[in-house]
């Protein structure tokens, strides 16, 4: 996932609904699929590929059941390959404004997936697994309503660095906590390497209240890579 470095053009759907407004893509990911800004940033369109199309369509139901608890996109429109949303209050974790700052969005991730965890009620959640936690993932730690995919990109902050929602929640859904911390905790070595390998992961779960578990973090882990082999996960 990064900010696009090349000319993008702008789809269709996303001409007509921007209608006649400012329009810049502002995020692509590894399936294709780009998400652009409308009216400077006041109202977004995710577009994939017809090949990926599905992974919205299950971004949908999410969206609408977790926004009942916790601050996640509201959903404007959408249809086959296209998601139209209303402005989140934030900026991504991987903003440039966190560049010089990594401890402070490392603080917000886990302190935003601790907030995740503690609002999205297990019993009430109609969604399975995560696509990526195999069948026979071990008992969980703490069963909770995971993000699915727990990336820095996908956790908001304000201005002054406090957790102010999440985006991109396609593969919401039950798993032990540590399927999200594994992942949120790998994906600072990619947005934040100045420290090195682990050199930010403290500061996540200490915001989040936890120490490492070892076990089940090498665990998710090596599940998510497996799932990157056999197939893409989803992925803002």
């Amino acid at each position: 996932m990064s900010f696009p470095s090349e000319p993008v053009p702008v789809p269709e759907i996303v001409a007509r609904i921007a209608a006649g407004r400012p329009v810049e893509p502002v995020w692509e990911n590894e399936l294709g699929g780009v998400t652009f800004a409308i009216d400077g940033g006041a109202e977004f369109v995710k577009v994939y590929p017809d090949v990926q199309a599905h992974l919205l369509t299950a971004e949908v139901p999410r969206l609408h059941w977790a926004r009942r608890y916790t601050p996640v996109p509201e959903v404007l429109a959408s249809g086959l390959g296209w998601l139209h949303t209303a402005r989140l209050t934030g900026r991504s974790a991987v903003d440039s404004r966190w560049a010089d700052d990594p401890r402070t969005a490392a603080r917000a991730i886990g302190d935003g997936l601790r907030r995740l965890h503690d609002a999205l009620p297990v019993d009430d959640c109609p969604f399975e697994r995560p696509s990526w936690v195999p069948d026979d993932a071990p008992p969980a730690d703490r069963l909770v309503v995971c993000h699915g995919d727990a990336c820095s990109p996908n956790t908001l902050l304000t201005d002054d660095g406090t957790f102010s929602g999440h985006v991109d929640l396609g593969d919401l859904g039950l798993a032990d906590r540590w399927a999200d911390l594994a992942i949120a905790t790998l994906s600072l070595d990619w947005n934040f390497p100045t420290e090195g390998a682990g050199g930010f992961q403290e500061v996540l779960l200490d915001a989040y209240g936890v120490t490492a578990d070892v076990d089940r973090i090498a665990y998710y882990r090596l599940a998510w890579d497996a799932s990157d082999d056999d197939q893409d996960p989803l992925a803002g």
